[in-house]
């Protein structure tokens, strides 16, 4: 992803009902299904985790959700995980 024009930023609900600001790193598709890593914008963790979420259709609208299973997140994270290091790979060269 480039950062020509900035980072981008979202905010999300939870099932609480609390706001998160997330900032975009990375995207892919994967299985068919559009996923999206974020960063948390504000954190008390020294390195906070990466976020993963997909992005769903329901009712015609586009949704972000968890993945579904463990299984799925993992595979997910280690494509993004691929992702990210051939990107740096290519930016040393």
């Amino acid at each position: 992803m480039s950062d020509e024009f900035g980072p981008d930023f979202i905010t999300v609900t939870d099932e609480d009902g609390n706001d998160i600001e997330l900032e975009l790193v990375d995207s892919l598709v994967y299985n068919g299904t559009p996923y999206l890593s974020f960063f948390p914008a504000e954190s008390d963790e020294e390195e906070p985790g990466l976020i993963i979420l997909k992005v769903i259709e329901e009712n015609g609208e586009e949704l972000l959700s968890t993945p579904d299973t463990d299984e799925e997140l993992n595979e997910v994270y280690d494509r993004f995980m691929e992702q990210l290091f051939a990107e740096e790979e290519d930016s040393d060269d």
